[in-house]
Formats: C-alpha cells, structure tokens, sequence
C-alpha cells in the first residue's frame, strides 16, 4: 500500500478483510453472550462480551446447524471464530463456526488434562485390573441413596440373582463435596471388607454434574482399592476418570448390575427340569388315585343328602308347577264369570232408562222454552195493541192536537166557567211543557 495512492472506502475495507482474515485465521475466545437475534435466513447474530469489551459476532445457518447449543443471553459460551470486517458498515466483526457452553469447554480440557497425566502413570494399565468374582455373595453399591442408579442396579440383581446381597454406601454424586463423600464412602467399604465386589457411578447428567467422578483423588483410590471395582457413571457415552481406572467400566447402572451377577441360565435349566420331573411324578400319582377316587365320588353321590334333597327339590317344582296350572285355570274360570255379569249388568242397568228419561226432559225443556217463548211474544203483540188503543182515547194525544188542560189551585181540571172566579190562578198544561194564568175576566156562556 503506498501512502500517495488513494484508496475508495469499499477497497479499503476489502483489503482491511483480507488483512484480517488472512493473520487471524482462527481464534478461541470465551464470553458472556449478549443481544442475540435468531433472523428468519437461518443466521446467528450476537455480541460476545467481557468486563471490559465486546465484539459483534454471526453464526451463519451453514455453521450453526451443528451447533450443540442456542446461544442465551447473558450465557457464558466459548467459540471459534476468524476475524472479518462487514463492509458496508466498516466494522470488524467475528465469523464463528464452532460454539458450546464455556463451563464445558475448560471442564473437557481439564478432563483431557488429567486424563492423560493419570494415563502416563499406568493407573490405565490392563494388568493391573482385577477380575471379577465369578459369584458373588453380597455387592457394594457406592452411590445416592435416592437416586435412579441405585434402584436400576437393585431391580437387575434381584432379577438375575435373588440370593445376591446389596449394601448402598450413601453419598452425594453431585456438586462440591460429592468427590470428598466418595472418597470417604470408598474407604469405608474397604475397611468394613464386607463385600465381594463393589459398583460406583450414578445416572446420566451434564459434564458438570458428572465432575466428582473426575476427583484425581478419587481417581487415584479407585485404583488403588483392593475390592474388585466397576465404574458406572452416566450413560453409555459419558465418560469419567473413574471408568479408565476401575478394573471394569459398565455403560450405565443396570450394566454394572449384569455385569457382577453371574449368568443363571444353567441354575434355571435345571429348576426347570427338577419342575418337569415333579409334575410328571405328581400327575402319576394322581392317575393312580384316580379310580378310588371316582368310586368314593359315586359313594358320596348315591349317600350324600344333596341326592335327596335335589329330589325333594324336584318333586316340589312339580308341585308348584301343578299349583300354578291350577290357579291359573281358576283364573280364567274367574275372568269368564265376570265378563257374563259384567255383561248382564250392562243389560239390566237402569243407566239406559235414565238416558232416556234424560232426552225425553231434553225435549220438554226445550218445548216448554219455545212455548214461553211463544206466549210471550203474543202477549207484548197484545200489549202493544191496548197500547195503541189507550193512546186514542188519552187526553195526551188531544193535546198533541193543539188542545190545552187547566187546572186549578187545588189541580182539578176546569171544564166550567164557573169554576172560576176574578184573581184565580190557573195551570194549564200543553202538549210539550205548561204556563201559569191569572184570570182576569169570567164569560158565562
């Protein structure tokens, strides 16, 4: 690059990439993540940062397919990853293609760590493993006294071996003073030198909880113990330090359990033999008892009371069949007696004569009603013609003729003159109202 040249931004942050990319080809970093975004293409995007810095990272979908984890914020993680600079903003930013908690990571290179320095002293060595006891009579379990592992390895042993004894050494499995109870436990199982054989471990978890098992102490004990050992820690693809120094390591728990009972297949053939002969034996003797058997049977039928009372039981049914018949021949005797008064009755009952005698009062009624009827309208007819007739001859109507009434004082009518006098008042009364007179003047004529 000479200083005269002059440079376009994009050129610039192009050869800064390739610088970069090409002196920081892969680094290791660990971090707390920080801002992450999962974007709908598949990417990873996030900041990785410490107590003092941060940097922007991407995961690309290509490299975080495999990934064992997704990243959390504030998680601690450790990643590998190649400097690269994103051009249109000119930053510098991480490509990571690996990513796994951090706390595993430093724990798997501690475990690599002692692994190989345990190795290189020969605690891994095939001759220095004891053989376990073809057949056992009791089995020392190292292990929680409620966890998963302990009843795995009960349940196989009372399976395979009922007659096996089991002593649990308890103790923790996990966290920190898991491995100084291990170590305690170990010892007191040597001590007590009451077991043939003895099973440490617990069920599957994460390297962390797994730790203890990686105790070099514990490590060293275990394969310093005079009891033959078997380690069972985890699953089938976990793996502790006390798996490569115990004199066998079992996959899981319920391994380890098969692994120190001994194989009673032959025990089994043979119980089942020995069953077969008894019950061949047992059924001959009963195909000899059989006959006297029978005989005593047909014996008992012939004497017992059962005969009897089926018997009684037999001949009371018919009798009860033959009340049953009888009654119900009664019955229908009965029901035939009733339905012929029935019938009589309905004949002879007054209930006909009373319709009747109920119609025929039907009728009356009704005539007696149209002659009242009758009579009634001739008698307002009559009425209605007297009417007329008073009408005639009533003063009212001569009124209504232009005639007029007087009347007194003492309201008697006046038909003379000389019941009048000077000075007398009169009423005299019209068709339609009345008017009061005084008489003025009297006319004899």
């Amino acid at each position: 690059m000479q200083q005269s040249e002059i440079y376009t931004v994009s050129r610039l942050n192009s050869e800064v990439r390739l610088t970069l990319e090409l002196q920081f080809q892969q680094l290791w970093l660990s971090g707390e993540v920080s801002n992450f975004v999962a974007a709908a293409s598949g990417h990873w995007y996030f900041s990785l940062k410490d107590q003092a810095a941060q940097v922007k990272v991407a995961m690309f979908k290509q490299a975080n397919r495999n990934a064992l984890i997704r990243p959390q914020n504030g998680q601690q993680v450790l990643l590998r990853a190649r400097i690269s600079v994103y051009e249109p903003r000119g930053e510098y930013q991480l490509l990571a293609d690996f990513i796994e908690p951090a706390g595993d990571g430093l724990l798997k290179q501690q475990f690599e760590q002692l692994k190989n320095k345990l190795a290189a002293e020969g605690l891994f060595a095939a001759e220095r493993k004891k053989a376990l006891p073809a057949n056992p009579r009791t089995v020392g379990v190292i292990t929680s006294p409620t966890g998963a592992a302990v009843r795995d390895i009960i349940t196989v042993l009372q399976r395979r071996a009922p007659g096996i004894k089991v002593i649990v050494y308890p103790c923790q499995v996990q966290g920190d003073s898991a491995a100084g109870q291990l170590r305690q436990m170990l010892s007191t199982a040597i001590q007590r030198d009451e077991v043939d054989v003895l099973i440490i471990g617990r069920g599957g978890g994460s390297l962390e909880d797994l730790w203890c098992f990686n105790d070099e102490a514990l490590a060293r004990a275990v394969a310093q113990c005079p009891i033959p050992i078997v380690s069972a820690v985890g699953h089938e693809i976990d793996f502790a330090l006390t798996d490569f120094v115990a004199d066998v390591r079992a996959a899981t728990p319920s391994a380890a359990a098969e692994l120190v009972s001994p194989d009673q297949s032959h025990f089994v053939l043979q119980l089942q033999q020995l069953s077969s002969r008894l019950v061949r034996a047992q059924r001959l003797f009963l195909q000899r008892l059989t006959p006297k058997l029978s005989q005593l049977q047909l014996r008992l039928q012939q004497l017992h009371p059962q005969r009897r009372l089926e018997q009684q039981q037999q001949r009371l049914d018919e009798l009860q069949l033959r009340l049953q018949r009888v009654m119900q021949l009664q019955l229908q005797q009965a029901k035939r007696q009733h339905s012929y008064l029935q019938q009589s009755l309905l004949h002879l009952s007054p209930a006909k004569t009373l319709k009747q005698q109920h119609n025929l009062l039907q009728q009356l009624q009704r005539r007696l009603q149209h002659a009242q009827q009758q009579q009634v309208k001739q008698q307002q007819q009559k009425l209605a013609k007297l009417s007329a007739q008073l009408h005639t001859v009533s003063p009212l109507a001569t009124l209504a003729r232009g005639y007029s009434i007087s009347f007194n004082a003492a309201e008697q009518a006046i038909t003379s003159s000389s019941q009048l006098k000077l000075g007398d008042t009169i009423n005299t009364r019209l068709a339609e109202g009345r008017f009061m007179a005084t008489v003025t003047e009297v006319i004899h004529k």
